[in-house]
């Protein structure tokens, strides 16, 4: 009787310690749910759990000469030259020498392809630097921010989501309250930078 009730509390307490184990690796203990989609396939002697990668994405808006302009959406890290080619390739008067199709593009953006004699916008949103060639840091885009000395990609989306969500920059110095920014960084662009 002891061995069969010692037995019972080894396997409540076997289940208890899983239980803690799945909410550990789990992420914040919620359950996933995996799309058939992104399972890797199983083979019959693989006993193991598949478990989804995680794929970041970035959503723009593709407009000007291209088949299908619209909203896209891409894997983190794409390139103008994926954007076109998801909004149905360019048109046959596409002037793809008025875009940098290398650049990677930002979340969040209107990229536009102009059409053959068209004049390229400055930059979407009428992002053109100030009079006196600095970079306006309220009315920039993520292509003119990078333009900046030390702000690539991952700092210039920063730069534009603290704005979206505080609203415009009153000062330069502002960008410090953007992570990635300090002090040395911004004493690099003070010079390149206005609002």
């Amino acid at each position: 009787m002891r061995a069969a009730l010692g037995g019972v509390v080894v396997l409540a307490l076997l289940g208890v310690g899983a239980a803690v184990v799945g909410a550990v690796v789990t992420p914040g203990g919620q359950s996933v749910v995996v799309d058939a989609a992104e399972r890797a396939p199983a083979t019959d002697d693989d006993d193991s759990v598949a478990v989804p990668v995680s794929v970041e994405v970035v959503v723009l808006h593709v407009v000007g000469a291209v088949v299908e302009p619209g909203i896209v959406e891409l894997p983190l890290g794409s390139r103008v030259v994926d954007a076109i080619a998801t909004a149905g390739g360019p048109t046959d008067d596409a002037d793809l020498a008025g875009v940098n199709l290398a650049r990677v593009v930002a979340d969040g953006e209107q990229l536009h392809v102009p059409h053959v004699g068209e004049a390229s916008p400055a930059a979407p949103g009428g992002a053109a630097p100030a009079a006196d060639g600095r970079v306006n840091l309220n009315t920039a885009d993520a292509v003119a921010l990078e333009t900046l000395p030390g702000v690539g990609p991952a700092i210039a989306a920063r730069i534009i989501a603290w704005r979206d969500a505080n609203g415009p920059f009153r000062s330069v110095d502002e960008l410090t309250a953007v992570s990635g920014i300090g002090e040395r960084t911004l004493e690099g662009l003070r010079d390149r930078a206005t609002v």
